[in-house]
């Protein structure tokens, strides 16, 4: 399951040598004929953005693309005028390779920041690249494949679009991230295809609400980077009537947002040195924005994950934390529960099962609660602990 499982898409990916070890390195996804199709983004709101999001942003204008060119182990991030040149030459490459216009090709980058880019590599490895695209299943995975980093297994995805009276529809999907994965994105990278009929304007706008509900929903370390970056291309292959009313647009968007959801889940249970993937659900908020700051604010919390790591249900941590969200509440009317223990009742502690909670802590998925008693805005969060093994992981350049 991925980008391939959506008819009238192939991919692939290949090892082009941008990558010392020989991993894969580079990666491709187009549609079948290379004709341009309707086409959304979400990108990195850091200042600093990278080559690749500058020129993607500029291709999308039209709000369509025809291919998506991904190359790891090289950010080409911070590197200037020159860094745009290389990132524009790829989208050339790839364009004569799949038959489309350059400005029908969309660009993502992730590794190291600061380094000019490798483009021998890529001279040589897009064509290759080019000649190797496949519709079968061993594309799509070769194609997730080349995205990795510090990620251990490749992420993919396939939903099902429930439409009402007629057939349904397919959304595919391949993303990569193990770090830097804040709210508002971070160092992850995910492409996605549908074949239902869907102009770029609605397509833009239910990518947005999906990204919202997973994506930024998503804390490893709290840290913002420069090359984030979501596609999703929708080629209509599907040969039904464009999505048209609103049962038939939130069957799309509910499909969407669970497509991002699941490649979500697995960067959380992939993040760098990770010994906990956390669900923390803030409820009783006067509204839903208050519960995403006081949910924010805690699954980024050093103090929070550090904690977990340390399997000690810690909730002074939490509620502190809740303190400083934003959030509007009553300190003596929270809520804390783990799993299904309620710990901390009205602002303080509450008598608990101790072994219940203990061996609760030992497990890998977690479940946390925090109720507000405030309101009817609620948000979800999913995040990590913070763990020796992050910090080893991230001590060097290299």
């Amino acid at each position: 399951m991925s980008v391939t499982s959506v008819p009238g898409f192939r991919a692939n990916g290949i090892a082009s040598g941008i990558k010392e070890s020989g991993a894969p390195d580079l990666a491709m996804v187009a549609t079948v004929d290379g004709a341009p199709v309707p086409a959304a983004g979400v990108f990195t709101s850091n200042l600093v953005a990278a080559a690749p999001v500058q020129i993607s942003r500029r291709h999308l204008a039209k709000g369509q693309a025809a291919a998506v060119v991904i190359n790891s182990g090289n950010a080409n991030a911070a590197t200037g005028e020159q860094g745009r040149a290389d990132a524009l030459r790829m989208c050339e490459l790839t364009a004569q390779a799949v038959g489309c216009a350059t400005s029908d090709v969309l660009v993502c980058q992730t590794g190291l920041i600061g380094i000019p880019m490798p483009m021998a590599p890529v001279e040589a490895g897009v064509p290759k690249l080019g000649a190797l695209l496949t519709s079968d299943s061993d594309g799509g995975l070769a194609a997730a494949r080349a995205l990795m980093t510090t990620d251990t297994v490749p992420k993919t995805t396939r939903q099902h679009v429930d439409l009402p009276i007629r057939r349904g529809g397919t959304i595919g999907g391949m993303a990569k991230g193990a770090a830097m994965l804040a709210p508002s994105m971070a160092t992850m990278l995910a492409v996605l295809a549908t074949d239902v009929v869907i102009d770029s304007h609605r397509l833009t706008r239910a990518l947005q609400t999906a990204v919202r509900d997973s994506f930024n929903a998503l804390v490893v370390d709290a840290c913002q980077s420069t090359n984030d970056t979501v596609l999703v291309l929708a080629n209509g292959a599907l040969g039904n009537e464009p999505i048209e009313g609103p049962a038939e647009y939130a069957s799309f968007v509910d499909a969407l947002t669970a497509a991002c959801a699941d490649l979500a889940q697995q960067m959380a249970h992939d993040a760098e040195g990770a010994t906990k993937c956390v669900t923390l659900h803030v409820r009783g908020a006067r509204n839903d924005h208050e519960a995403r700051l006081a949910a924010r604010q805690v699954a980024s919390s050093q103090l929070v994950q550090c904690s977990l790591y340390g399997k000690d249900p810690y909730w002074g941590r939490i509620i502190s934390e809740l303190g400083v969200s934003g959030a509007v509440f009553d300190p003596e009317a929270v809520e804390i529960t783990y799993g299904s223990h309620t710990v901390c009742r009205d602002g303080v502690a509450c008598e608990h099962d101790e072994l219940g909670v203990f061996e609760l802590m030992q497990e890998r998925d977690l479940r946390l609660l925090c109720d507000l008693h405030n309101g009817n805005g609620e948000a979800t969060m999913l995040f990590t602990d913070l763990t020796h093994a992050y910090v080893d992981e991230n001590m060097g350049t290299s």
